[in-house]
């Protein structure tokens, strides 16, 4: 499934976000011990530090729909070669983010890492939100909104086009888990988009087993495996305060736990993001820690 050595990369990305804070959310994990925790089950970690970002305030937002994109699109393009790298060093690369704009990044990444071997990657996408907006949909502008839009290649073509094609995850083969929270105009997008919607009702209703199973299963069908984008606001802010963008409702603690235990098993885990930690409103580093936990239980922490 996975090497044995992993590669961190850090994400401190807040350009995309409305709320400031999570730049600090990589060392926010780090300082949740991340690369001891790792080690424990038998990895071999080696931190490649964070991606350059540039400061908020060392730039104008520029376009009021799509705000900071040249600078995020530079971002996320210095994002994927890194875990391109790291994947054909045979690393197994881990990305703390940052906002969920740095996705773009991550999955260009892996994605074009497989490319090469002519093996197309499927996605799961942990999340309260279904991030499918675009420039002309969105009220905010803030980007963290729209990655996985530009993922299935819809927005922006300076972050639908990185390594210069796209899709980098054909939609059916997108997985998104967790959603409670969608924009009016994004709600027709997502259900025409072609992607797999479990939201929390069907949580809710047929349990987390059944519903990750259904998501390995698309996420798996005919890809070289699958890349995991966990929002930490997927997880119910009783568990997770420290995040931007709170919805009440979420997973809990177990369903979590579960989520990841069930995408490690399958053996397809190809590479992992974590995102949206903001420690400015965090409780004693709480997020972080189950940030840390979450990525832990992916890569084969287990209770017996």
């Amino acid at each position: 499934m996975r090497s044995s050595r992993i590669a961190v990369i850090g994400a401190p990305l807040d350009l995309g976000a409305g709320r400031r804070g999570v730049d600090m959310g990589p060392s926010a994990m780090r300082v949740a011990d991340l690369q001891q925790r790792l080690s424990r089950l038998s990895y071999i970690v080696e931190d490649q530090g964070n991606v350059a970002v540039v400061q908020a305030e060392a730039r104008e937002p520029g376009n009021p729909h799509a705000r900071y994109l040249p600078e995020i699109a530079e971002t996320c393009k210095r994002l994927a070669v890194m875990v391109e790298k790291a994947a054909g060093d045979g690393r197994f690369p881990v990305v703390l983010g940052g906002d969920h704009s740095a996705a773009v990044g991550t999955v260009s990444g892996i994605s074009r890492h497989y490319k090469k071997k002519k093996q197309k990657i499927g996605m799961i996408w942990v999340d309260a939100h279904a991030d499918m907006n675009t420039p002309e949909s969105s009220m905010s502008g803030n980007v963290h909104g729209m990655p996985l839009a530009c993922i299935i290649g819809e927005g922006p073509k300076k972050l639908t086009h990185i390594f210069n094609y796209a899709p980098k995850v054909e939609p059916e083969k997108v997985v998104i888990v967790g959603l409670r929270n969608v924009d009016q105009l994004e709600k027709q997008h997502v259900r025409d988009s072609g992607v797999h919607v479990f939201t929390m009702r069907d949580i809710d209703e047929r349990g987390m087993k059944a519903v990750m199973g259904d998501a390995i299963r698309f996420a798996m069908e005919d890809t070289a495996g699958f890349h995991v984008s966990f929002d930490m606001d997927s997880v119910d802010p009783q568990q997770a305060p420290g995040v931007g963008t709170p919805v009440p409702g979420g997973l809990t603690y177990r369903e979590a736990h579960l989520a990841m235990e069930m995408a490690g098993d399958s053996g397809a885990l190809l590479s992992m993001e974590v995102v949206e930690v903001n420690p400015v409103l965090d409780i004693a580093n709480r997020t972080a820690d189950l940030a840390v936990q979450l990525i832990a239980s992916a890569l084969g922490k287990r209770i017996l």
